[in-house]
């Protein structure tokens, strides 16, 4: 078996060499921009920034593919894949605004072993492995002790291109806005799963996303104690494109909630 804590290790040294890349690049650069459709959009650094860290990981595990977003590697491993977010945030990254940060993830056939988040604005990396504790630069964290909805400080994410959801998504946040102690959308899905890991929110709910976008932080998540599932609370959210995340006292709530709004 691999030595996860280890590969762990070596992905926060690559995320933060990266991550110092992407910083120093933002400083001194204008990004220019491609658009990938509405509001969908990619710099040339999201791209350098993806190929930085396919070679890097290829280099720490041979072995294993990658599910990238910018499609750089079309390696597929039979075992293991990397799934990789260069930059989480991007439309944050292009108008200078954090959180932003780069998301990595080992998935052992279908479980994910390594998490790893890198917020580069606040320079703070959090990673997890297979039987490790969840760590924030070095130092364990634990999601938080809300014990209910009406406790709880909650992340959301706005749709931006799939909106066949709008009315509903816009009912769950009259719900959350009346009952609960707020709402923020801070417009990086693995920087909102990070901060509920570490008890900064309480939960974190979002629709149309993809792997990249949450593997990484779902599993630090549930490393930190909390709980994970789709709308309906299965197990789809990796490739489901939906996700609730919550600490274990008020994740049946929350979820229950935004499974009768989201599916009706």
């Amino acid at each position: 078996m691999p030595d996860y804590k280890n590969i762990c290790e070596e992905t926060v040294k690559i995320a933060r060499e990266t991550g110092k890349y992407v910083k120093e690049y933002r400083q001194n650069n204008k990004p220019a921009v491609e658009s990938k459709g509405r509001n969908d959009f990619v710099t040339q650094i999201d791209k350098a920034s993806e190929e930085k860290l396919v070679e890097a990981l290829g280099k720490l595990f041979p072995e294993a593919g990658f599910i990238a977003e910018e499609n750089t590697s079309d390696k597929e491993g039979a075992i293991y894949n990397w799934i990789i977010d260069p930059i989480d945030g991007t439309t944050n990254f292009i108008h200078g605004l954090y959180p932003f940060a780069i998301s990595i993830a080992l998935k052992e056939n279908d479980k994910i072993v390594v998490g790893v988040v890198y917020e580069m604005g606040m320079d703070e990396c959090f990673y997890s492995w297979e039987g490790g504790p969840a760590l924030l630069n070095g130092k364990q964290i634990h999601v938080s002790s809300a014990p209910k909805v009406a406790d709880s400080l909650i992340a959301t994410g706005f749709p931006y291109t799939n909106y066949s959801l709008i009315n509903n998504f816009m009912e769950t946040l009259d719900f959350f806005m009346k009952n609960s102690h707020g709402l923020r959308r801070l417009g990086s899905a693995a920087a909102d799963l990070a901060y509920v890991a570490c008890g900064r929110f309480d939960a974190f709910y979002e629709y149309n996303l993809k792997a990249w976008d949450v593997a990484a932080g779902a599993f630090l998540v549930q490393q930190a104690g909390g709980k994970v599932s789709d709308f309906k609370g299965g197990n789809k959210y990796l490739f489901g494109g939906e996700i609730v995340a919550a600490n274990d006292h008020m994740f049946g709530e929350m979820q229950s909630v935004i499974s009768k709004i989201m599916n009706q």
